[in-house]
């Protein structure tokens, strides 16, 4: 074989041959180095040679939506636990969620088992999943998050947790709340209420949680939106960039507290990082900065996105 890659017919069908009873007949390097009286190193140096030139390409192929390549990729990159890349437009938030929630469905039942306690946030993306979720491992599902009243959105994260509590035929912890009170007295004397008091005290046993994910800008986040301008900007100025079930973060992924943290009714910053799978379904690519800091600051353990928020994480956009 000549050393500058300038082989003849003869080294080419040499190469031709070890590549295919390699790759595709699954002969191991010293079978092939016998049967073509070969050495082992010139075998191994002949596949070398194979992949460096294209002779063979090795590609990871799949006929469904999911990106293999962005989401081995991305993974990779963040180290998550498992990560799910969609091949879908962003120019239709409805049809995005609607593919995002599809995926979300299927690797949320891959991963559930038989006894695991799951904790799921309302977000629009979440109740996509709901939606396509057919059948769940028998689990406890655990709401962590109060109720936002949207006006172009009749269902809540009560509707979510019940409804996926029924497919999994196990107990549904929810209650009604709203997420945001208008002061900590407030929020305390709710947290005490029997049905609140009940989901929370479950929040240490969680053993997965999906959750959406906001940027901390108008109309990116449903909490930054449900807060006064005002409230806005002062939680901005404090470094607030995104947020996650209400916790607020900056954007090193570190935990913000503002005049709402005690405000809020659901889980915590440490009880949500405590849980040891959490699976965010996000998408819109403006919104890459905060799946960066909710990934620096040990939110996510996996992710399900679309392509364009894939390659604008890995630098690629």
């Amino acid at each position: 074989m000549a050393q500058d890659g300038d082989s003849g017919p003869a080294a080419l069908v040499v190469a031709a041959t070890v590549a295919r009873r390699y790759y595709l007949d699954g002969l191991s390097k010293s079978d092939i180095a016998a049967e073509l009286s070969l050495s082992r190193f010139k075998v191994a140096r002949l596949l070398d040679y194979a992949r460096a030139t294209g002779l063979i390409r090795i590609e990871l192929a799949y006929r469904e939506e999911i990106s293999l390549d962005l989401s081995v990729r991305l993974s990779t990159a963040f180290g998550l636990r498992h990560c799910a890349v969609i091949e879908s437009p962003e120019d239709d938030d409805r049809l995005l969620r609607t593919n995002l929630g599809r995926v979300g469905a299927r690797l949320l039942t891959e991963i559930t088992e038989a006894g695991d306690v799951v904790g799921l946030a309302w977000s629009r993306s979440l109740m996509a999943m709901r939606t396509s979720l057919v059948r769940l491992a028998p689990c406890t599902v655990v709401q962590l998050t109060g109720a936002l009243s949207l006006p172009d959105f009749d269902e809540s994260s009560i509707d979510l947790v019940r409804d996926v509590g029924r497919i999994s035929n196990g107990p549904a912890l929810f209650f009604y709340a709203p997420m945001i009170v208008p002061d900590a007295a407030t929020a305390q004397a709710l947290r005490t209420q029997p049905d609140v008091a009940r989901a929370v005290s479950r929040f240490p046993d969680l053993t997965k949680a999906v959750v959406g994910l906001g940027a901390w800008r108008p109309g990116l986040s449903t909490v930054a939106d449900a807060v006064t301008d005002a409230e806005w900007r002062e939680m901005y100025e404090l470094g607030v960039r995104a947020e996650m079930c209400g916790i607020q973060l900056d954007a090193e992924g570190t935990p913000v507290k503002t005049s709402l943290t005690d405000r809020l009714i659901g889980i915590e910053a440490e009880q949500l990082r405590a849980v040891p799978e959490v699976i965010a379904v996000a998408y819109g690519t403006p919104k890459a900065p905060a799946i960066r800091a909710a990934l620096r600051g040990g939110f996510i353990t996996s992710l399900v996105t679309h392509a364009s928020m894939a390659r604008t994480l890995l630098g690629e956009a």
